[in-house]
């Protein structure tokens, strides 16, 4: 079995209306998300060719349309549908998901509120 190597996307910043308050999905918010994922990337550091790893710019379009699309109430379920589209990819065997939350409406001063996640391909 290859080692596993891994492929760090941070700080990809995207705005969506999810949330349990109806102002959250009238108004919206930029959310930040974070993914590591888990793979060899044996094939690609050899060929020196795109398609034998994850390109992440590919990937940055999908979760940015996943962010910026279907509303849901918890970003824990926009993890888990950012998680899943990331294990879409069979080379990948695992991810790590955080989803931020900068301006939750939260009545105490705070910097960030995040939910993070973790899912292994079966």
């Amino acid at each position: 079995m290859d080692e596993l190597d891994e492929i760090t996307l941070t700080g990809l910043t995207v705005f969506g209306y999810h949330g349990v308050f109806d102002f959250e999905r009238r108004q919206g918010q930029e959310f930040a998300i974070d993914l590591t994922l888990r793979l060899s990337l044996s094939a690609a550091a050899a060929s020196d060719d795109v398609v034998d790893t994850v390109h992440y710019g590919e990937l940055a379009d999908r979760v940015a349309a996943i962010v910026a699309g279907e509303p849901v109430n918890l970003i824990e379920t926009l993890a888990q549908r950012i998680a899943d589209a990331a294990l879409d990819d069979e080379r990948v065997r695992s991810v790590k998901v955080t989803v931020h939350k900068p301006h939750a409406p939260i009545e105490q001063t705070f910097a960030d509120v995040a939910v993070t996640i973790r899912r292994e391909r079966a």
